[in-house]
């Protein structure tokens, strides 16, 4: 597997941020880590063996990026609304400064342009579903697992312009109608898994949360609960991103 490290400069966030890309060619893969993670995360935790058949075979290339979530979602103490200035901050690094480098790194390797996914657990899972929700003109799917996709667990009953744009089960409940989104998002795969076991009752709360909002849309997704033997951690999400991948790269 060809392992490749970056650091460069971000206007948005004011400082150098890493990032490591794992594999030759294929569909960029934008992986989020968990909570307040770092870029090698992916490879710390073993992920990277999970995907490593689509890399090998040239069909995956993942881009494992910096959280700031110690700064933001993380900081219950800190003042709500420096916090989420600052995760509005990381938001526009990620769509406004490194995904142009993904975009050329891929395309170099690929002689095209290709869609990209986003993938994370646990609070990765938050940020790309996210990601997704706000931006699909450039992430065609998102694969996560084990994630809390409203504001409350990290800001409790705080909720201003901000917090409400990076809160997905609510700004998806007021989308009009009409808003060109919702064709996009049932045009793009979309999977969002949770277990029922140890440690996921408030993740499980706000998956079922998340897919009473789809529902509503018309927003077709795939929301899976898995077992109540099925706990918050890295054993089970090895074993559901190996199921799902084939699914998100068209294979079934």
């Amino acid at each position: 597997m060809e392992v490749r490290y970056f650091k460069t400069y971000s206007g948005c966030l004011g400082r150098d941020m890493e990032f490591k890309v794992y594999g030759h060619r294929g569909r960029p893969v934008l992986f989020i880590p968990c909570q307040a993670g770092r870029f090698f995360d992916f490879e710390n935790f073993h992920m990277d063996d999970v995907f490593r058949p689509w890399i090998d075979a040239g069909k995956i290339m993942v881009f494992s990026v910096d959280t700031i979530d110690a700064e933001t979602w993380a900081d219950k103490g800190g003042d709500p609304r420096r916090r989420i200035e600052r995760h509005e901050q990381w938001f526009h690094y990620l769509v406004d400064e490194f995904f142009p480098q993904l975009r050329h790194i891929a395309g170099e390797r690929n002689w095209c342009q290709m869609p990209a996914m986003t993938f994370g657990c646990s609070m990765g899972a938050m940020h790309a579903a996210n990601l997704f929700f706000r931006r699909p003109d450039l992430f065609d799917g998102v694969l996560a697992l084990s994630g809390i996709y409203d504001s409350r667990e990290s800001f409790g009953g705080y909720m201003d312009d901000l917090v409400y744009q990076n809160s997905p089960c609510d700004y998806l409940a007021h989308m009009p109608a009409d808003h060109p989104y919702l064709a996009m998002y049932n045009e793009r795969r979309a999977i969002f898994c949770v277990g029922q076991g140890a440690w996921e009752g408030p993740l499980k709360e706000s998956t079922a949360w998340l897919e009473r909002v789809l529902q509503a849309k018309g927003i077709h997704a795939w929301v899976d609960f898995w077992g109540t033997d099925v706990a918050h951690d890295w054993d089970w999400w090895y074993k559901q991103a190996a199921y799902y991948l084939p699914f998100m790269m068209g294979e079934r």
